[in-house]
C-alpha cells in the first residue's frame, strides 16, 4: 500500500515562462500538501537550478509544477525520462500536444469532438489582409497565442483593425496563434483524477471574458460547484472531457475548459496537464466537493504518478 512516510518528492516550480509567477505560488501551496502528508520534500526552482542535477539526488517522484513552455510542453518531462525519474502528470507526448492549443484543435475536429470553428496565423506569413477574412468568416473572434496558458496575450475582436492589433500582440508571445469563433455562453471546467472526472465549476465573472486578471487578481470572479446543471447534463460534460483529456495523450491528472455555446451545445477549449494549485485554482475547489482535501489531494497525484 502506498505511503507518504519515507517518499522524497523534488517540486519543480517557477522557471522562466510567462507563468512564473503562478508557478512559484503553485509550488509552495503544493510543497506544503506534501509535507503535511508526510512527504519529504524539496522545493526546486528551474530558474536557479538544471534539472539534469537532480539525477544526484535520492528522489522517488519528482512533482512538477511548472506552468507553461518548459514545464507543461514535454520539455521537462523529456529530461527526468532521460535521466530516469519518475515525475508527476502526462508524458512527452501529452504534454507536447495538450499544450499545443491549435494541434489539440486539430485533433478534436479530426475525431469528431465539439470544437469551435478556428483558424491558424503564422506570424512569418500573417499579412493585414487575413484580419478581414478572418473577420468577414466568423465576425467575432477570441486570439489565443497557440503554446501560452493563463490567458496571457488573449483578446477578444470584433472588427478587421481589432483583430490586427490583437495578433499583433498575440505574436509578442508566440510565432503561431489561434484564431477562434466567439462563443456566446457560459465556461466550465472539469478537473480530471485518474480515470475520473471531478464535479465541473462554473465560472462567472464580470470580464468580458475568463482572463488572466479574472483568473488571478480579481475579487468579483465566481464559482460555483456544484455548476447548476442538471444531473444528465452534468454527467455528459464529465463524460466529454474525459474523452477530450485521453484524446490528446493526457495522463494521471490535470483540467479540460468547456464553453457552451448559444445552442446549449458543449465547446471544448483547451487541456491543461499542469493546471493551477493557487488558493485560488479550479482543481483543489472540485477536489474538495469531491470530499478530497488538498492534502489528499497532492498525495493522490503522486500515487497515480508512480503507479503509471
Amino acid at each position: 500500500m502506498f505511503s507518504p512516510q519515507g517518499t522524497s518528492v523534488a517540486v519543480l516550480y517557477g522557471g522562466n515562462s510567462a507563468e512564473r509567477e503562478v508557478s512559484l505560488r503553485s509550488g509552495d501551496a503544493i510543497a506544503r500538501g506534501l509535507e503535511q502528508a508526510g512527504f519529504q520534500v524539496r522545493l526546486i526552482d528551474t530558474k536557479e537550478a538544471d534539472v539534469f542535477s537532480l539525477s544526484s539526488l535520492a528522489l522517488d517522484c519528482v512533482f512538477i509544477a511548472l506552468h507553461g513552455r518548459g514545464g507543461e510542453d514535454g520539455s521537462v518531462q523529456g529530461a527526468l525520462e532521460y535521466i530516469g525519474l519518475p515525475y508527476t502528470g502526462s508524458d512527452v507526448l501529452g504534454s507536447a500536444l495538450s499544450m499545443d492549443k491549435n494541434r489539440t484543435k486539430q485533433l478534436w475536429q479530426g475525431i469528431g469532438l465539439p470544437t469551435a470553428d478556428f483558424r491558424v496565423v503564422e506570424k512569418q506569413s500573417y499579412n493585414a489582409a487575413d484580419a478581414a477574412k478572418i473577420i468577414t468568416a466568423f465576425g467575432k473572434v477570441m486570439v489565443k497565442p497557440a503554446h501560452e496558458g493563463s490567458s496571457i496575450g488573449m483578446a477578444k475582436a470584433s472588427s478587421a483593425v481589432e483583430l490586427h492589433a490583437a495578433l499583433s500582440e498575440a505574436f509578442k508571445h508566440d510565432v503561431s496563434v489561434l484564431v477562434e469563433q466567439w462563443i456566446d455562453g457560459p465556461e466550465y471546467t472539469v478537473a480530471i483524477l485518474g480515470d475520473k472526472a471531478l464535479p465541473p465549476i462554473k465560472m462567472e465573472t464580470p470580464n468580458e471574458f475568463y482572463d488572466y486578471q479574472a483568473k488571478y487578481q480579481s475579487t468579483t470572479t465566481q464559482y460555483h460547484c456544484p455548476c447548476g446543471l442538471s444531473d444528465a447534463d452534468e454527467e455528459e460534460l464529465k463524460q466529454l472531457a474525459l474523452k477530450a483529456f485521453k484524446s490528446t495523450g493526457a495522463k494521471v491528472w490535470g483540467r479540460v475548459d468547456v464553453m457552451r455555446d448559444a445552442n446549449g451545445q458543449w465547446q471544448l477549449l483547451e487541456v491543461n496537464t499542469v493546471p493551477g494549485m493557487t488558493e485560488t485554482s479550479l482543481v483543489p475547489k472540485a477536489a474538495n466537493v469531491e470530499g478530497l482535501s488538498f492534502v489528499e489531494l497532492v498525495t493522490e497525484v503522486v500515487r497515480l504518478s508512480m503507479e503509471k
